[in-house]
């Protein structure tokens, strides 16, 4: 977030980076033609549910294991290999994510603490907290250089502050800025991708963007595939304005792909083939 400098809303000033405008308004159009889908006045509750099915999918894509939707619709033992426990954790955190909301704004270092307790059950004392110096990162599929812990604590710190402080930054700029964050302090000892992941939902929702949890981003950035994403979290840890809006509108690109699927879903229950 170097890019911010110190002013008293550093949010608000990477929303006035080139092309993050356009990213927001993009957004905007795409969850709003979601919601204006009739078949959300009279089975939200049905979008919403597979949105989060879809969105647990993609975010476990992106951490490698990469199932077909319908092997995880049916699944319901993920206590088998690595791949197995990372849908089954995707799952869990999708499912956390509602019960976090009213408590994201007040304690965020709280919630990440207690998403990453969910996702890395059973794994011994280093669950649901920031790691320690010294304590090895089990996340293979981002290669930035890790931060020290002390570096890492702190700028979670100012990370917590900025949203406990509120602000005016468009939720997709706020959304970008906490996913970023984590992939790239990557503060616990496993399961970062995931957590950060499901911490741009919560922004997302609490937000007011997309309050029924329809658009899930996690679709979109499975569907743009790795590559585009560590390329775009590349960007956004180079602090340069270009990187930082880049990362912006790959996160936003995400969000108006997840939109995508879910009017898609939405066109499927209206013919009545879901």
């Amino acid at each position: 977030m170097s890019t911010a400098g110190a002013t008293a809303d550093p949010l608000a000033t990477l929303g006035a980076l080139p092309g993050v405008a356009e990213s927001v308004e993009s957004v905007r159009k795409a969850v709003d033609r979601v919601y204006g889908h009739r078949i959300m006045r009279r089975r939200s509750n049905a979008v919403t549910s597979e949105a989060a099915l879809r969105g647990a999918r993609g975010s476990a894509a992106l951490s490698g294991a990469d199932w077909a939707l319908e092997e995880v619709r049916r699944r319901t033992d993920f206590s088998g290999d690595d791949e197995a426990h990372t849908v089954g954790a995707a799952l869990r955190l999708t499912a956390e994510a509602g019960q976090m909301l009213s408590i994201w704004r007040q304690s965020p270092l709280r919630v990440l603490a207690r998403l990453h307790l969910v996702a890395a059950a059973g794994q011994a004392d280093q669950v649901g907290r920031p790691r320690q110096e010294g304590e090895p990162v089990d996340e293979p599929l981002v290669a930035l250089p890790l931060p020290g812990a002390a570096e890492t604590h702190g700028r979670l710190e100012g990370l917590a502050g900025l949203i406990i402080a509120g602000g005016t930054a468009p939720a997709l700029v706020t959304a970008a800025v906490v996913h970023g964050e984590l992939l790239a302090l990557r503060p616990f000892t496993s399961h970062n991708g995931l957590v950060g992941r499901t911490a741009e939902r919560i922004v997302l929702i609490g937000s007011g963007l997309d309050p029924k949890s329809v658009c899930p981003a996690e679709v979109g950035h499975a569907e743009l595939g790795r590559g585009a994403y560590l390329e775009a979290l590349d960007g956004y840890v180079s602090g340069t304005p270009e990187g930082v809006a880049a990362w912006i509108a790959h996160c936003g690109r995400a969000v108006e792909l997840g939109a995508r699927e879910s009017t898609a879903v939405c066109e499927a229950l209206q013919r009545g083939a879901a």
